[in-house]
């Protein structure tokens, strides 16, 4: 890995919608950034989050849905632009993978900007699925 030695990596930590605010905002990540009480309920309703750490500032991010059994929906990676290409990302994923096990799949929506990363750390392109978009 790439990344420096001072970030640390900690399972269900403490995020503050602040923190979540703003490494959205510094990752390019499209979120209700500005949302507070939305990213509050985000926070408290995920089953997993993996979080990165450099002296106290969150640098990144994993937040999945799971039953921990037979499905995970990853539904954040983001990583602060200012951290990104350090390996940082390829490291969540794979801690969220070592938490949900082999007998689970996890499964994403990328943004179109993220389509070449995802394969590039070990996920393969799907063509059969469907979403029913949200409304705001």
């Amino acid at each position: 890995m790439n990344f420096s030695e001072k970030v640390e990596f900690k399972l269900n930590a403490m995020v503050k919608p602040e923190e979540l605010s703003q490494l959205f905002k510094e990752s390019g990540l499209n979120r209700p950034a500005d949302d507070l009480s939305r990213l509050q309920k985000m926070i408290e309703n995920a089953d997993l989050t993996i979080t990165a750490w450099d002296r106290g500032m969150l640098v990144g991010a994993a937040r999945a849905i799971t039953d921990f059994s037979y499905c995970c929906y990853l539904s954040d990676l983001a990583v602060n632009r200012e951290y990104q290409k350090q390996g940082i990302g390829k490291e969540l994923v794979g801690l969220v993978q070592d938490q949900i096990g082999d007998e689970v799949t996890l499964l994403l929506l990328s943004s179109p900007i993220a389509m070449d990363y995802y394969p590039r750390i070990g996920f393969e392109k799907v063509e059969n699925g469907f979403i029913i978009p949200r409304k705001k």
